[in-house]
């Protein structure tokens, strides 16, 4: 867990196409850098699997992997495992509108007795808005939004690039952040 007194923003986008590695139908990648370009975490697709991708950091570390199993459902695993030991959190999406997305994520799968816990965040938005907010409770935890929304109407920023804002307190892993942020924005094939 990472843990900060002040906001972190970090910038979205999409891989540029030339860059690519060969992917699936179905295969995204994103970059998520800091103010001075330098890149933070990127997710890429598994090119001999079908909806895996690979979370990793600017080391090369790989936190975590995504796997999209059902249709409204993604698994994150540690490392780039794909085993049910190795499960560290299921996104699924409750909500799946023309402007809206929203989804439950669950941390800790089971309680004591096997039963499914509640979930620990929720994520809502609009992916043609670049809108995300990442909700723990209550809480703000993490919120997108495309940067000319932010007072940057002196510079020209394409709509395929948009600004990620992790707010301080509480739990706050930068990587799952980033894991559900691909998870929102997957199969998004807009990108104007």
């Amino acid at each position: 867990m990472d843990s900060y007194e002040i906001p972190i923003d970090l910038f979205v986008s999409k891989k540029n196409p030339r860059h690519r590695i060969i992917t699936t139908s179905n295969g995204f990648s994103l970059r998520f850098t800091d103010s001075c370009s330098d890149l933070v975490f990127s997710v890429d697709p598994i090119p001999s699997t079908k909806h895996h991708h690979l979370l990793a950091d600017s080391s090369g570390e790989t936190p975590y992997s995504i796997a999209h199993n059902q249709k409204a459902i993604w698994h994150g695993y540690k490392k780039e495992s794909s085993d049910e030991k190795d499960l560290m959190f299921r996104v699924e999406r409750t909500t799946n509108t023309l402007s809206r997305l929203e989804f439950q994520v669950y941390l800790n799968l089971t309680d004591g007795d096997g039963n499914p816990n509640k979930s620990d965040f929720k994520m809502r938005g609009s992916p043609f808005f670049r809108s995300c907010t990442i909700y723990k409770g209550d809480s703000i935890v993490a919120q997108t939004s495309l940067m000319y929304k932010l007072g940057m109407q002196k510079v020209i920023v394409p709509r395929n690039k948009f600004r990620l804002t992790i707010f301080p307190g509480g739990y706050v892993d930068h990587a799952f952040i980033v894991a559900f942020i691909a998870i929102f924005f997957d199969g998004r094939k807009l990108w104007i």
